[in-house]
């Protein structure tokens, strides 16, 4: 009994100060609470010690997921369609590291700045994971002296926020940015960075979306002109950046009751941040009794509408409007700023919140953004020279969720592999026969598969054409050998040909390139 009740104590310490008190009050001998000792020593090593591999929880961090073929496939499109368009607009790569000096990314996020992840020392320098990459941007100008580039970056950027998996926010995910830094005439890299989201968006198929625009230089004559302290305006703007989550009155008590802003100044403020037009509202601002008192609102306000006649030759101002609402909460901006999200109907079904279990009647919300920064590169210069600088960041991740609802919903099959045709055999004993074929395939630039086993059905061959979506098939048979052929079997329509084995490449490379 002795044994079995301390066996089922925790640990060795609470054993061990059960046993001191044995010898104490029980009477034992040392030698009979040895000889226990040594039962439960037995006991525990047949059991599995207290940190035994019951307790641990196999699952992925907080905010993270893993990704399985299907998802991944849906991915790679995605990037791909991304990476063209990048391409398409002049933009050259680069890489980044995934963590940077602490002092490099501290003080450019202003109030999102608590959700950087920071390292622990590691041999004298302090770290972070990066938060995104534009900060890395512009330490990698600044650091190489680069005045004039048009790049795309596409990496994994982390956040210590509170996750929500089904609406694609994640403490870890991809970005993928377009900038373009140098000195040109105003508004036109600005027009062409909102043509890029245009374009993207369009081509993904993702439903209705609207991309809304702004001028960090309105915000601040807007707060000036409402009352705003100076010393204010940052943390003002990081509270109205929260009108897409939250409703006018929520924002307005944040903004008198936390931020200490007068409800005279909250109210000349909800004024004007429920105003959206085009270029017609941008005019029409100009001609304001208080905001034209403002050179900074001013001549934010006439690059708006210089942007706006860019944007109709780039014909895109269907889905653009000028919306004074939109803030983006980042401290770096200096002058237009915009954003692109979906419309309901866009992003129809809503998802739901499964950590809650309540059901969400809302889109993904922002599944693009991006502004003029042309302060960020002088800040790490020592002399302070500015690079002007303007970008668009596309949230993958939200546009991720949306292609994968898809195609649950879809009756389409996703293909996870890119194989072209499976090199099979009627007969037994070809499986030398098989891998000198594929050889040849594989050398021709075809990507081709083989079965692994010597002596494959090939019933079971065909099953797993039709399975994993290859296209077309390579048999070969006793016969085919003395010939000279290969019988080419079109997969989904069950057509079957002989083909000259001379002529086999090139018949299976017009095939695949008509498909």
């Amino acid at each position: 009994m002795l044994a079995l009740s301390c066996a089922r104590g925790c640990s060795g310490l609470r054993t061990a100060l059960r046993l001191h008190a044995l010898r104490s009050v029980s009477g034992l001998t040392a030698a009979q609470i040895d000889e226990e000792v040594a039962k439960l020593l037995e006991l525990k090593a047949r059991l599995g010690g207290d940190e035994g591999k019951h307790q641990f929880v196999l699952k992925t961090p907080k905010g993270t997921r893993d990704y399985n073929p299907k998802q991944m496939a849906i991915r790679e499109k995605v990037f791909s369609t991304i990476t063209r368009c990048f391409k398409r607009h002049g933009a050259e790569t680069i890489d980044t590291p995934v963590f940077e000096l602490k002092e490099t990314l501290t003080g450019k996020y202003g109030e999102d700045s608590k959700l950087i992840y920071d390292l622990k020392d590691q041999g004298g320098e302090l770290l972070s994971l990066r938060y995104d990459l534009t900060v890395p941007f512009a330490r990698y100008l600044a650091m190489n002296k680069i005045t004039n580039i048009k790049r795309y970056h596409i990496a994994k950027v982390y956040r210590r926020d509170n996750p929500a998996m089904t609406r694609g926010r994640y403490r870890e995910f991809y970005q993928c940015d377009f900038d373009i830094a140098g000195q040109y005439d105003a508004m036109i890299p600005d027009a062409e960075c909102l043509k890029i989201v245009h374009e993207i968006l369009s081509e993904l198929e993702l439903g209705d979306f609207r991309i809304k625009v702004n001028d960090r230089r309105i915000l601040d004559g807007m707060f000036a002109v409402c009352g705003v302290p100076d010393d204010k305006f940052r943390t003002i703007c990081s509270t109205v950046d929260k009108l897409d989550k939250m409703s006018w009155d929520d924002v307005k008590k944040e903004i008198v009751n936390e931020k200490g802003l007068s409800e005279e100044a909250a109210d000349q403020i909800g004024s004007y941040v429920g105003l959206h037009g085009g270029m017609d509202l941008a005019e029409r601002l100009l001609l304001d009794p208080r905001l034209s008192q403002s050179k900074q609102a001013c001549a934010g306000l006439s690059d708006i509408k210089l942007l706006f006649s860019y944007l109709q030759l780039f014909q895109v101002t269907d889905k653009v409007e000028f919306d004074l609402s939109l803030a983006r909460g980042l401290d770096y901006y200096t002058g237009v700023i915009y954003e692109a999200v979906l419309t309901q109907a866009g992003a129809a079904p809503a998802f739901s919140d499964a950590q809650n279990g309540s059901e969400e009647g809302v889109s993904v919300g922002s599944v693009a953004g991006g502004g003029r920064y042309d302060g960020l590169v002088g800040m790490f210069d020592p002399k302070g020279r500015k690079v002007p600088c303007v970008g668009v960041s596309i949230g993958i991740e939200r546009i991720f969720s949306i292609m994968e609802q898809k195609a649950e919903a879809s009756a389409e099959k996703v293909r996870t592999t890119e194989v072209q045709v499976l090199v099979a055999s009627a007969q037994k004993n070809l499986l030398e026969e098989r891998l000198r074929l594929v050889t040849e395939l594989w050398n021709a630039g075809i990507k081709a598969e083989v079965m692994y086993k010597k002596n494959p059905k090939l019933l079971s061959q065909l099953q797993l054409c039709e399975e994993t979506g290859i296209p077309l098939v390579a048999i070969l048979g006793e016969q085919e050998l003395k010939d000279g052929v290969v019988k080419l079997r079109v997969v989904a329509t069950r057509e079957e040909v002989d083909i000259n084995r001379s002529d086999l490449i090139a018949e299976i490379k017009k095939r695949t390139s008509e498909a």
